[in-house]
C-alpha cells in the first residue's frame, strides 16, 4: 500500500502538518501571519510576543476568520514555549523604524534584542528553518547566525525579496506587462546601498535595454533606470512617512518565502544569506539570487555583472560588514 503523506496544503519534511511561528506581533509580524493564513502556508500558525495582551488579541482576531482559510489553528502567547516544534520561525521583532530613519540606524537596539532572543529560540526550536525579517535585516541575519552557531542554510533573511517586487512593479507600470513576466533582481543591502541588476533584467525573454519605448514614450536608458532604482530605495521612507510602517507588502513577500521553504519549491529568491566568495564577496549576509527550498538557503546563483554593478555590490557588502563589526560581530 502507498505510504500516507501530509496534504499538499501543509507540507513538511517530517511527514506531519507544518507549523509556523511568527516572533513579534507588531505591524510586520501580524501582516506576515495574516498572509500565511490566507495562503494556507501551514496548518498551525503561532505568534509569540512579550506583550501578552496584544499577541493574544491579534491571534484571536485572525482565528475568528479561520473558517475562511485553509489553516487549522492560529494562537498567540507571551510564553516562548509556543514556538516549540515549529518547522519554520519568522523573526520580525525589533526596533521600529521612524520617519527619516535609515534601517542601519536601528542596528544597535535590534542586535541587543537578538542577543537575548536568539538563544531562547534555538533552545525551543533547534531544527527549524529561520527567516529573519527584522531590520537592518542583513546585519541581524549575520548576528543571528553567529550567535546561534547554525549552518548557513538554516538561518537567512528576507533580503531584497520585497525590493525586487517593488522594482518589477515599477517596470510593470512603465510597460504594461504583468509583474510575473518581468525578470529583474535587486541585490546587496536591503537598504540604501542596494544594487539593481539591470544588465540581466528581462521582460519575457527580451532584455530590458532592448524593450523599446515604454507606455510613457521613454526608453530604459540610464536616466530611467536610475529614477526607478531610486524610487525602489525610497519606497519604504515614503510609506513610513505616510502611515508609520511598511507591513502589507513585506507580509506577502515573507509568505512567499515561507511557501518556497515548506513546499520545497526550489525558487530563486533574493534572500539574504551568508556569502562565501560570491563575486569575490565573503563573510557577510546580503541579498543575492538564491535557490530556496525545504533545506533553507541553497545555491547562490552568479548572474553576469557589469563592472559598475560589481563595484556597487562590493561597496554594499563593505557597508554591511562595517556595521556588523562596529557592533562586535
Amino acid at each position: 500500500m502507498p505510504t500516507a503523506r501530509a496534504t499538499s496544503l501543509y507540507p513538511s519534511a517530517y511527514g506531519k502538518p507544518a507549523k509556523i511561528a511568527v516572533v513579534g506581533a507588531g505591524a510586520v509580524g501580524t501582516a506576515v501571519a495574516y498572509a500565511c493564513a490566507i495562503r494556507g502556508a501551514a496548518r498551525d500558525i503561532v505568534l509569540y510576543d512579550i506583550n501578552e495582551t496584544k499577541v493574544q488579541a491579534e491571534a484571536l482576531d485572525m482565528a475568528h476568520g479561520i473558517q475562511f482559510t485553509p489553516v487549522g489553528s492560529i494562537t498567540g502567547s507571551a510564553d516562548i514555549e509556543i514556538v516549540r516544534g515549529s518547522d519554520l520561525v519568522i523573526v520580525t521583532a525589533g526596533a521600529k523604524q521612524k520617519p527619516g530613519q535609515t534601517r542601519m540606524e536601528l542596528a544597535e537596539s535590534t542586535v541587543s534584542l537578538m542577543k537575548v532572543i536568539v538563544p531562547q529560540l534555538m533552545e525551543v526550536a533547534p531544527d527549524a528553518v529561520y527567516l529573519y525579517v527584522t531590520n537592518p535585516v542583513d546585519v541581524v541575519t549575520y548576528v543571528a547566525l553567529k550567535i546561534a552557531g547554525a549552518p548557513r542554510r538554516q538561518i537567512f533573511g528576507s533580503g531584497t525579496v520585497l525590493d525586487t517586487s517593488r522594482l518589477r512593479y515599477l517596470v510593470s507600470l512603465e510597460t504594461g506587462v504583468a509583474t510575473q513576466n518581468i525578470h529583474a533582481y535587486v541585490t546587496g543591502e536591503h537598504g540604501d546601498s542596494q544594487v539593481a541588476l539591470w544588465s540581466s533584467a528581462e521582460i519575457g525573454n527580451v532584455p530590458l535595454t532592448q524593450w523599446g519605448p515604454t507606455l510613457s514614450g521613454r526608453r530604459f536608458d540610464h536616466a530611467l533606470r536610475t529614477e526607478i532604482a531610486e524610487e525602489v530605495v525610497n519606497s519604504a521612507y515614503t510609506i513610513i512617512e505616510g502611515k508609520g510602517a511598511t507591513n502589507y507588502a513585506i507580509g506577502l513577500a515573507a509568505s512567499n518565502i515561507v511557501n518556497a521553504v515548506l513546499r520545497d519549491e526550489s525558487r530563486v529568491l533574493t534572500i539574504s544569506s551568508l556569502l562565501d566568495d560570491w563575486q569575490g564577496i565573503s563573510d557577510v549576509c546580503m541579498a543575492a539570487p538564491t535557490i530556496v527550498g525545504r533545506a533553507g538557503a541553497g545555491r547562490v546563483l552568479r548572474p553576469p555583472l557589469t563592472d559598475e554593478e560589481l563595484a556597487g555590490l562590493t561597496d554594499s557588502a563593505n557597508h554591511i560588514r562595517s556595521v556588523a563589526r562596529s557592533l562586535g560581530f
